[in-house]
């Protein structure tokens, strides 16, 4: 039987018609590095960490269909490089700040840093001010710290069912809203158990009255690297896990 392949960094990775390169490679646990992504929500390739090189072309890996005899490079000095640059202006556009974040060993941002080997925040930082929605009852949103992953807007309506959230404006005017009335999560159909209040990859959806319930020192990202963790998610097998 003839099995379509590709080829990732001189390895063989099989697939099947349908898959994008990042579903192949996560797959065969072959882990290209990711923020955006999250196995069963639809790929936008908001965050360009996985990008990755198919010849002389640089492409997306989550939304990039695989085709059989693709050549493609991903663990490369430059890549990496370019990955840790993109990481390096993710720290500074927001207000990042690990030592005080109750988000910290949690946070698949930090742990991209450390993973990529990320010492420094190397470009000037930009000290953003954007408006916290303690409203609800159960949940805080803080979008100082907003990637603009879409995953809680993706998660809200693909999984929840609930479109709470949404990504307005464009370019440097982006910012996360609330589907409601007011504008505000007290007003929204948000529910703590709901996979949106729980997959942000950084400390912007945060559960009020649970602050270092988990002692750091024993969080997710201190125990294991952001590439074993990713090569385990998947919303199929577990929809609703605190392991996000």
């Amino acid at each position: 039987m003839t099995h379509n392949t590709i080829t990732i960094d001189g390895q063989e990775v099989p697939f099947e018609v349908g898959q994008t390169i990042m579903d192949a490679a996560l797959a065969a646990k072959v882990y290209i590095p990711h923020l955006c992504h999250y196995p069963g929500l639809t790929p936008h390739g908001n965050c360009r960490l996985c990008s990755i090189e198919i010849g002389k072309k640089s492409v997306a890996a989550c939304t990039t269909p695989a085709v059989a005899g693709q050549q493609i490079s991903s663990n490369t000095p430059a890549i990496n490089a370019a990955r840790k640059s993109i990481t390096q202006m993710l720290f500074i556009e927001g207000n990042h700040i690990c030592p005080s974040c109750e988000k910290s060993g949690n946070c698949k941002l930090q742990a991209m840093g450390y993973f990529l080997g990320m010492l420094d925040e190397h470009f000037p930082q930009f000290y953003q001010r954007r408006k916290i929605d303690a409203s609800h009852a159960d949940i805080v949103l803080d979008r100082d710290r907003c990637i603009l992953c879409d995953l809680c807007v993706r998660a809200s309506r693909e999984v929840d069912g609930k479109n709470v959230f949404a990504i307005a404006g464009r370019g440097t005017e982006a910012h996360l809203i609330v589907n409601s009335s007011s504008g505000k999560l007290v007003d929204s159909n948000l529910e703590v158990d709901d996979l949106a209040a729980n997959i942000c990859p950084v400390g912007a959806i945060l559960k009020k009255s649970q602050g270092y319930d988990v002692p750091i020192g024993e969080r997710i990202y201190d125990q294991h690297t952001i590439s074993e963790i990713g090569l385990q998610e998947s919303i199929a097998k577990e929809s609703k896990s605190d392991d996000n």
